[in-house]
This record gives structure tokens, C-alpha cells and sequence, in this order.
């Protein structure tokens, strides 16, 4: 019965101290897609981004369709709670931080905006390099 206990003890122990390789540092690429309209799913998407940016992931955003609108510069967005601040505000912060943002190919083509509506630093994907960077394995991805 020791020999079992102190079997399962060691186990458990060494299960809990050895660090897979995305435990073991914070390299992960984070892919965030924001399609929807909803702002306050927006936020969310922005403050997750953010939140990994700042534990070491690099961070790129693609937004497309109803989630575009966070690109145009003159677009206006409420402001949540505790932290007083709009998706478009956290997004901005992202860019400030060097963090790729980008809108869909169609996304331009398909609205009434143009380039020059969107924010400086926003450019425009394009889906082979999209595909490329969704493929490699040491991307996350993630949907809004």
C-alpha cells in the first residue's frame, strides 16, 4: 500500500512541475478574428488580446465584416466598465504596442469605406498570408 501511495505521490508530482512547452514560455502567437457587431463582444475580444500582449504573446487582429467598423477612424463606440475605455481605445492601444492589425481583404471592397477611413496602421489582409500564419502550430486562434 506505501509503494502505491508514494507511487501516485511522485506521479502527481512530477505531472504538476513539468511545464509543457506553451507552459513553459509565453511565445505563442494569438490570432483574434472580431466579426461581430456587438460592442461589447468587441471589448472582449480587445481585452483578452491585450491581456495576452502583456503576458507575452504576440498579438494579430483580423476584423471583418461587422467587426470592420472597429477600423474606421471616425467610427464611435461606447465606453465599458471599470475601465472607462471603448474596443477601439484598447485596439489603438494594441497598435501602440506594435501589434498587427489588419481588415479583411473583402472588407473595403464591400463597404462604403475606403483606405483612408481607417486608422493609420490598419492594413488590409491578404488570405495566402492569412492562411499561412493560421497554419503554423504555434498560433492560437480565436473568434469574436
Amino acid at each position: 500500500m506505501r509503494t502505491i501511495v508514494a507511487f501516485l505521490a511522485t506521479s502527481l508530482l512530477l505531472f504538476f512541475s513539468t511545464a509543457s512547452p506553451t507552459q513553459a514560455s509565453n511565445t505563442d502567437d494569438l490570432f483574434v478574428v472580431v466579426t461581430s457587431d456587438d460592442a461589447q463582444t468587441q471589448m472582449m475580444a480587445m481585452v483578452l488580446a491585450t491581456q495576452s500582449m502583456r503576458q507575452g504573446a504576440t498579438v494579430r487582429v483580423l476584423l471583418c465584416g461587422p467587426g470592420g467598423r472597429l477600423a474606421i477612424a471616425d467610427e464611435s463606440f461606447p465606453t465599458f466598465a471599470p475601465a472607462g475605455r471603448s474596443p477601439q481605445e484598447l485596439l489603438r492601444g494594441l497598435m501602440a504596442e506594435e501589434q498587427v492589425v489588419e481588415v479583411c481583404a473583402i472588407f473595403l471592397p464591400n463597404t462604403e469605406f475606403g483606405q483612408e477611413d481607417l486608422i493609420e496602421g490598419i492594413g488590409t489582409a491578404m488570405p495566402p498570408a492569412i492562411a499561412e500564419h493560421m497554419l503554423r502550430p504555434d498560433v492560437r486562434y480565436f473568434t469574436f
